[in-house]
Formats: C-alpha cells, structure tokens, sequence
C-alpha cells in the first residue's frame, strides 16, 4: 500500500482484488480522542466532482470532532484504477467491502456508512448485503429510483445533441437504452457508460432495501427547511417506517451542491451532520 501523507490527510491507493483504489483518509489528531469512523459513498458521475469540495468540507469538520473519514474513488472514477466503460454496480459494492474492512481493521470504533445522491442507494445496497459492523447508515440528499435517475442522466446528451445541431439525431431517452441494451458504449457528459452498469442502475428502487437493526439518518435539502418533502420521497420514507426501519428525517436549508455550475456548499448539512455525529441527536 503506497502512501504519502499531508498534516491530517492520508492519500493512498487500496489494493483490492480488481486493481488499486484512490483513498483519502482523515485522520483524527493524536491529542484527540477518536470517537468514530465514517465511510463516504461518492455521487455518480459528474455529481462525484461537484462534491468534492463539500467532502472536503465535511471530513475536516468531523475530524477536528474526532470522527476519522474515508473516501474513495470507486472503480473507473475519480484516481482509481480501471475505466468508467467497465464499471459495475457489483463491483462497487466490492470496492466498498474492501474499504470498510480497512477502516474496521484500521480504527477499532463504531464505523458510520455516509452516502450521497446514488451512493447513498449504494451503500443501501451494500448494507442491505448483510454486512456486519455497521453502526448507522447516513443519507444525504438520496436517489431513491435508480430508472429515473438515469433518465436524467440519459437528458444531459440530448441537451448536448440539441446545442449541438444534432436533434434530429436523437430518438430520446428510449432511444439511449436501445443502444446500451444492443451492447454499445454511451457516453454522456463525458462519461462512457455500459449496459451492465445501467441496467443495474435502472432496477433499483430504494423501497426493495430494508435495512434492518441499523438507524437510518436521512438529510434532506430543500429551499424551506420546513417545506414538506416531496411526494415519491414521502411514500420512501412512510414505506421504511411501515416495515419497522429506524429512519428519521432531518431537513436541511442548503445549496444542492452537486449540482450547481460553479463549485459549491451547504454550511448547514456539514454543520449539523458534524453536530449529529459528535452529540448523537439533532
């Protein structure tokens, strides 16, 4: 494991059983008391990018609290090894298994699964796998239909068709998944994406994951802080409460960072997740 180190910061790659794994580990001062871990789950595609001064943000604050982060690039994103073409949703789920098992065998403390926007239905999945040790799960902001999601994701090349003259060209949405389900190469936004990866997107729905015995923090950003949640979002949430899932709600007043041109934050979600983490309430 090839490491360099920069004050609280270690940059390392993970050696996995698919090639190596860009990691950034915070660490938590030697004069303070390290009181957990979190393992971050990156957003998908260009929303990864988007975020990661808000990480940066979130793992320092946590940090100096005395809460050590992980993050890492998933195969074919970011550092890491491979290419986003021959990228899996299973082997994502692999990348985290290898990641938390570093982080468990590397701090001997309750261990938190963070995830954002689709990686937070990813780490669902991943813990919904049966996966031991946990000892919450955090959702910021998540994706809770995988096929409408890629529909969105699918719109940004017609976009790009329409700037660029070629509409005509385009036969929608419907017209993307032919070509991946014919076995080609799409790429959106920069961004090759193969059959195996979206098909297995596409299938997920957030109320298929029940995940049992494990509290469910769930931080919402919207423009009102005490605005209702929207519908699709509230079936998700009373669904998880009907099957008996510790899930509780906290909306947050924010930018939706991942999303916006230029770079961005959301002071309150880093602030009151910091504040959630080190108190244990809100």
């Amino acid at each position: 494991m090839l490491s360099v180190s920069r004050s609280d910061v270690q940059a390392f790659f993970l050696d996995t059983s698919n090639g190596r794994r860009f990691c950034l580990f915070h660490t938590v001062s030697a004069n303070i008391k390290c009181l957990g871990a979190v393992l971050y789950v990156a957003p998908f595609g260009e929303e990864m990018n988007k975020s990661r001064r808000m990480l940066a943000l979130q793992a320092r604050s946590l940090a100096q609290q005395g809460f050590a982060v992980l993050i890492l690039d998933l195969y074919g994103c970011g550092d890491s090894d491979g290419e986003f073409k021959d990228a899996s949703w299973l082997q994502w789920k692999e990348d985290l298994g290898a990641a938390f098992s570093w982080l468990l065998h590397r701090c001997d403390v309750p261990v938190t699964v963070l995830g954002l926007r689709l990686g937070a239905l990813l780490a669902l999945d991943f813990i919904c796998d049966g996966v031991q040790h946990v000892n919450q799960l955090i959702l910021w902001q998540p994706v809770l239909n995988g096929q409408q999601f890629l529909t969105q994701f699918f719109r940004l090349k017609l976009a790009n068709d329409i700037l660029s003259g070629n509409s005509e060209q385009s036969g929608g949405t419907l017209s993307i998944r032919q070509q991946l389900k014919d076995g080609e190469i799409v790429e959106i936004a920069g961004y090759e994406i193969s059959s195996k990866l979206s098909s297995a997107i596409d299938a997920l729905n957030a109320t298929t994951f029940v995940p049992l015995n494990i509290p469910v923090h769930w931080f919402e950003i919207q423009n009102d802080a005490h605005s209702i949640l929207p519908p699709a979002k509230q079936k998700v949430f009373d669904f998880w409460q009907h099957h008996q899932i510790d899930v509780h709600l906290k909306q947050v007043s924010g930018t939706e960072f991942w999303m916006t041109q230029e770079i961005s934050v959301c002071n309150e979600l880093v602030n009151r997740t910091t504040n959630f983490l080190v108190q244990g309430q809100e």
